[in-house]
């Protein structure tokens, strides 16, 4: 069986997402349970599985619906709404399934039919050579 393949849109960018560490842990629980191309279970299979309440979970969607990385949709009269992850943030079973969703998703997002994922970009070049000086406070 072959290991999905992550999106590194994200994975890589998650250090510098503008919101606190409650929800980007939820992210990565998401990124996990999510389907091969994003498609998440649930809100109340979310809760329960995550051990919080349905509202607890809603909260900790908020940011990541701020920033498009989770997207929602009405799923009709009474189905509640459907979620997933933005196409650029997912994961696929092959390259080549991420490469094609990545094209249709830039297409998308060129003709407003996907919103633009809201990740930061770098502010400045990492380090060329050698470890970060990192400090615990």
């Amino acid at each position: 069986m072959a290991l999905p393949v992550m999106s590194p849109l994200v994975s890589e960018r998650i250090w510098a997402l503008p919101i606190g560490a409650a929800p980007v842990k939820f992210l990565q629980y998401l990124v996990f349970k999510s389907e091969n191309g994003g498609a998440l279970p649930s809100q109340k299979a979310m809760a329960v599985d995550y051990k919080v309440t349905p509202s607890t979970v809603s909260t900790l969607l908020d940011p990541l619906f701020e920033l498009n990385i989770v997207l929602r949709r009405r799923a009709g009269e009474r189905g509640g709404n459907r979620y997933r992850l933005h196409p650029l943030a997912a994961k696929y079973d092959s390259i080549e399934s991420m490469e094609a969703a990545f094209t249709q998703a830039l297409e998308d997002m060129k003709s407003g039919r996907l919103p633009t994922i809201n990740v930061p970009e770098y502010r400045a070049a990492p380090p060329a050579e050698g470890r970060p000086e990192l400090r615990i406070a």
